[in-house]
Formats: structure tokens, sequence, C-alpha cells
């Protein structure tokens, strides 16, 4: 079982950027695709962006288009994603997790509730 660790949220103003870091452990990273989600306060935890077990296949969801852009390093067992031009309506707790029952996919389940287990995620704040 992979361990993921979310890091690099913070409070930012409209406009602004940020990178997260998805830092995971455990030999299964590496050939599992990966996705990170949001969830913000009285809402429920929504799809972001996802890529392939080799960092292809970049999915986004169209509120992040354009402006957020997911990576990966296998060597390092860690994945990115890098926010731009950031909206208060991105403020939320960024969580990320790997295909939770196929290796070597392209993409990942875009319901949050096909996921068996959840880091503690990083706070995003946008202020305008």
């Amino acid at each position: 079982q992979v361990q993921l660790v979310e890091s690099g949220g913070g409070l930012v103003q409209a406009g602004g950027s940020l990178r997260l870091t998805c830092a995971a452990s455990g030999r299964t990273f590496s050939n599992k695709a990966m996705g990170w989600f949001r969830q913000a306060p009285g809402k429920e935890r929504e799809f972001v962006a996802s890529m392939s077990w080799n960092g292809g296949s970049p999915n986004y969801a169209d509120s992040v288009k354009g402006r957020f852009t997911i990576s990966r390093d296998n060597v390092k067992n860690t994945a990115y994603l890098q926010m731009n031009n950031l909206k208060p309506e991105d403020t939320a707790v960024y969580y990320c997790n790997v295909d939770p029952s196929q290796s070597w996919g392209r993409y990942v389940p875009l319901s949050a509730a096909e996921y068996h287990g959840w880091g503690q995620g990083t706070q995003v704040t946008v202020s305008s």
C-alpha cells in the first residue's frame, strides 16, 4: 500500500501561483496512474487532474484547464501540481491519490468515492 503526503499549500492572492507536492512511499507509486483532488468547505471532493503511471495522458477538470499542470518524478516517488492564475474558487484542501484498482493505467477514476484512503491534504486559500 502506498502512503501519500501532500504539501505546498498556503495563502495566496488571486492571480498568484503555488506548487503542490505529493510524496509517496511504497513500491506501488511508480506503476500507478495518479490524480489530484480537492474539497472545498461544504462541497464534495472533486477531481482536479490526473496522469498515467509514466507521466503521459494528462487530464484536467474543465475548471482548471489551462491554469494547472500535473507532473511526476517516479525516481523520486513524487508528483506535483503547478497552479497558476489562482482564483478564489480554487480555495480547498488538495489531496493526491493513486489508481485504487489497477497498475500501468492511463487514467484514474474521477469519483473520490472509489478510493480507499487519503492523506491529510494541504490547504490552499486564494484571497480576492
